[in-house]
């Protein structure tokens, strides 16, 4: 009997030739990363169980990106950054990716954010993994962050794990897993240029429900995944947690491997899911019959079309984080925004400092990505998680009263974003782009055309 690409990993760090659904095994893995808001927690661990002297299972292997709570005066996010930095230069952490920036700032505030691309910070975990080679097609990666199953994209097993098993991979190298089964979701047909990842993965929430794959495997194929870039394939597998989703896949192709190999010189295993594998599910769309959608407060299962949200109003536009905070997601807001102005705050805010500098090396009709912004009259933020986990008061972004966000980020739960009374909006970079400009929910289609392309593939 075959098996499904998720299968196949997990049987290939298990060292077994064939593994089932449900099946418990002990694996070996590639990656594990963890960052300011769990990296302490998960020392803790590691030293209460293994003792303070001793070492992780591999140094170039434990990779440790500060990127949550990092442009605040808070001090108790600057002693979890502290404390990362202690532990990496006890270990010999080879990847630490140190925002060494916090040190220099005046009376506890960083400093000039344009200083902070000179050193080793480079932003958001979920982007700043593959960017920086540590992603890689037939791997396992575990992380300390449920968005992990970001680098599903990248055809890896990938996904988010606790302090406590952290602490105990940290360690040994290793960790005892249940086998998932699979539900294959495949979408056929090109994507309208009205439509991006976003909204086929909130289609797909929607359809299932929060819970309707719960730790189950979401392969996600069609040729509207074939076509899009690995910016996009990002979108969707990180998203997967948000239906219950042990880890989100998709089989690497010329896409994958050219990101990856242009990025590290790493040997990799290719795999991909056998004609005969089995799934619990397939369920499958016809792109071309979808339409921008949005999720209401305060569930990413809340789906709605765009169109039939216009009577909402909204107060802010936040276009930003892992989920919507990367090139792809910036230029297509930049095709809507450009020539154009906002009508509420609207913050842009890159995933990481290779996407920042994206904002002014990309232009989408002769100006910069940056320039498009402000003359919009956007706010241009630092690169971080920043509002999208809410954070400390002074965190750029941060819903501090009860306003309706529209947000490309990947959570709308109460409190998210800061206010727990806040509403928030989860849309696709096309939609929080057009809805900034009028004040309300509004659909991309009244500014693209369904045939005007936006470099989104």
């Amino acid at each position: 009997m075959g098996m499904t690409i998720t299968e196949k990993i997990l049987a290939a760090k298990a060292g077994k030739s064939q593994v089932a659904p449900g099946q418990n095994i002990w694996c070996n893995v590639d990656i594990l990363m963890t960052h300011d808001i769990c990296g302490p927690g998960t020392i803790g661990v590691f030293e209460e169980r293994f003792g303070r002297d001793a070492k992780v299972f591999d140094p170039a292997r434990v990779v440790i990106i500060p990127d949550h709570y990092i442009f605040t005066a808070d001090d108790k996010s600057h002693r979890n950054v502290d404390i990362l930095r202690d532990f990496a230069r006890r270990q010999g952490i080879k990847h630490f990716y140190d925002p060494d920036f916090i040190k220099s700032g005046v009376g506890g505030m960083p400093p000039i954010y344009a200083d902070y691309n000179q050193t080793s910070y480079r932003g958001v975990c979920h982007c700043a993994l593959p960017q920086n080679g540590h992603v890689r097609p037939g791997e396992l990666l575990l992380g300390t962050d449920s968005h992990t199953c970001t680098h599903g994209a990248f055809g890896e097993f990938a996904t988010g794990i606790g302090n406590t098993d952290a602490g105990f991979v940290m360690g040994t190298g290793k960790l005892w897993l249940k086998t998932p089964s699979s539900i294959k979701f495949v979408f056929h047909g090109p994507m309208p240029a009205y439509l991006m990842a976003k909204d086929l993965i909130l289609h797909v929430i929607g359809e299932i429900s929060t819970e309707g794959a719960t730790y189950m495997a979401m392969e996600f194929a069609g040729d509207s995944i074939r076509s899009l870039n690995v910016d996009e394939r990002m979108t969707i597998c990180n998203m997967a947690i948000e239906a219950g989703g042990k880890n989100g896949i998709i089989e690497p192709d010329d896409v994958t491997l050219g990101y990856v190999r242009a990025r590290t010189s790493e040997p990799f295993e290719v795999f991909a899911s056998d004609p005969d594998a089995r799934y619990a599910r397939v369920i499958e769309f016809d792109t071309s019959k979808l339409e921008p959608t949005v999720a209401k407060p305060h569930s990413p299962d809340l789906r709605a079309k765009a169109r039939d949200l216009a009577d909402v109003k909204i107060q802010r536009s936040y276009i930003g984080s892992c989920t919507g905070g990367k090139t792809t997601d910036f230029i297509a807001a930049a095709t809507v925004l450009a020539g154009r102005k906002v009508a509420v705050e609207t913050f842009i805010v890159p995933a990481t400092t290779e996407v920042d500098a994206d904002l002014d090396n990309q232009k989408v009709g002769g100006k910069s990505l940056r320039q498009i912004f402000l003359e919009a009259g956007c706010k241009v933020g630092p690169a971080s998680c920043a509002a999208c986990l809410g954070g400390p008061v002074d965190t750029f972004g941060r819903a501090n009263e009860p306003i309706n966000v529209v947000a490309t980020t990947n959570r709308n739960f109460p409190g998210r974003m800061g206010h727990k009374e806040a509403g928030v909006f989860l849309a696709s970079p096309l939609t929080a782009a057009a809805s900034a400009i009028t004040g309300r929910i509004t659909d991309p289609r009244d500014y693209i055309s369904a045939d005007k392309a936006v470099g989104l593939a």
